[in-house]
């Protein structure tokens, strides 16, 4: 059984998310998004990004600052993130986000070129409570309802 976190301690683990992400701008990939947001539109694309817990409670947080306590509903099947064919959140989005969707950015990244980061967000998410990803919409949606 995990042991409850402090408010200190989860905060903490937020900020290693997004240090993650610090890290992973940093590499020299080669990448290029033209913010066209192809790979957004997940039922064209038939894929969806998984995310794990401390990424979807960074998520949250951003749809929060946007005075949002939900996400909007997606009949299109493209992201919920998605405001005039925008991000909402670009700077804070998930990793799946930034490393695997979009041809237009370049592609997929090889696995092996964020393996140590793919690890430390699992790290996170297990002391998280979590068990894996889960898809964007839903893991956002349970994030919005933790405080």
């Amino acid at each position: 059984m995990p042991r409850p976190l402090t408010p200190d301690r989860r905060a903490a683990l937020l900020r290693d998310v997004e240090e993650i992400y610090k890290v992973l701008s940093a590499r020299p990939l080669e990448r290029d998004c033209t913010g066209i947001a192809e790979c957004c539109h997940f039922k064209l694309t038939g894929r969806t990004p998984f995310l794990t817990r401390g990424e979807a409670l960074v998520a949250a947080s951003a749809v929060r600052s946007r005075g949002r306590k939900k996400l909007p509903p997606s009949p299109s099947g493209a992201c919920p993130l998605l405001e005039n064919n925008r991000c909402t959140i670009y700077e804070r989005r998930p990793f799946g986000c930034r490393t695997h969707f979009c041809k237009a950015a370049g592609g997929p990244y090889a696995r092996g070129e964020v393996r140590d980061l793919i690890q430390q967000l699992e790290d996170i998410d297990r002391e998280l409570g979590g068990s894996g990803g889960v898809n964007l919409p839903a893991a956002i949606d349970w994030a919005l309802g933790q405080r």
